[in-house]
């Protein structure tokens, strides 16, 4: 939690660790934030926005292909050049160009044909199937469904933050990630117990059972 000046990139940088496989969505792509993940030595696989333009520079044996990002600033004949010598297999300047590994798929059973596009900086299709990368991509989801229990469901929706110093946001934000961390820990012990996967219980429903069977208040001072 950080002031609302504080940008995407540099938050991202300071949490991220380098075993880490970092996957994030096309809203969240810029090239200086793409270029701050890259530098925490964290393997990254990003869905690119549409308009960006990938070029091929060779096409990998599982149907991948190699694909440099520019920074958008470079343009010309020096953009150009540059295009060149990652085309020739030569490691760019990571603070003008990277080199990753482009993976197309699409999902059979969604209404409509959408092509879904990523890019990754683990290069080597030994290192990562594209099935796998595909398969990480669409786990990612569920951080967007945590998102939507925590704004929609355990705070209610349209309701805001009641405190009003720094201090007290922060103690109120903490105490909204511990009551959900506390009611998903619930829902994955009886999860396991049933032998069925935790997403198939529902939030809301949880939440309500906790709610019914929660008296008093907590055995510490607020």
């Amino acid at each position: 939690m950080e002031p609302q000046r504080e940008g995407d990139g540099r938050l991202t940088a300071a949490l991220v660790s380098s075993d880490w496989l970092l996957l994030a969505d096309r809203g969240f792509y810029s090239f200086a934030t793409f270029s701050a993940a890259a530098q925490t030595g964290a393997a990254l696989c990003w869905r690119p926005p549409t308009q960006l333009l990938l070029p091929i520079l060779k096409v990998l044996s599982d149907g991948t292909y190699l694909s440099a990002l520019i920074d958008p600033a470079i343009r010309g004949r020096q953009r150009e050049e540059l295009l060149e010598e990652t085309r020739s297999g030569a490691k760019p300047d990571p603070a003008a160009a990277h080199v990753v590994r482009v993976v197309e798929y699409d999902v059979p059973d969604r209404d409509g044909k959408e092509l879904i596009c990523l890019i990754t900086s683990i290069t080597d299709p030994d290192a990562a199937t594209a099935a796998e990368l595909a398969g990480a991509y669409h786990q990612r989801w569920e951080e967007e469904t945590a998102n939507g229990q925590l704004k929609s469901i355990l705070r209610g929706p349209g309701k805001v933050l009641r405190s009003k110093s720094p201090d007290l946001v922060h103690q109120e934000i903490w105490a909204y990630l511990l009551v959900h961390y506390a009611i998903n820990s619930l829902t994955c012990q009886a999860a396991t117990g049933a032998g069925i996967d935790p997403d198939r219980i529902s939030f809301l429903r949880t939440l309500n059972v906790v709610r019914r069977t929660a008296t008093g208040t907590a055995a510490f001072p607020p």
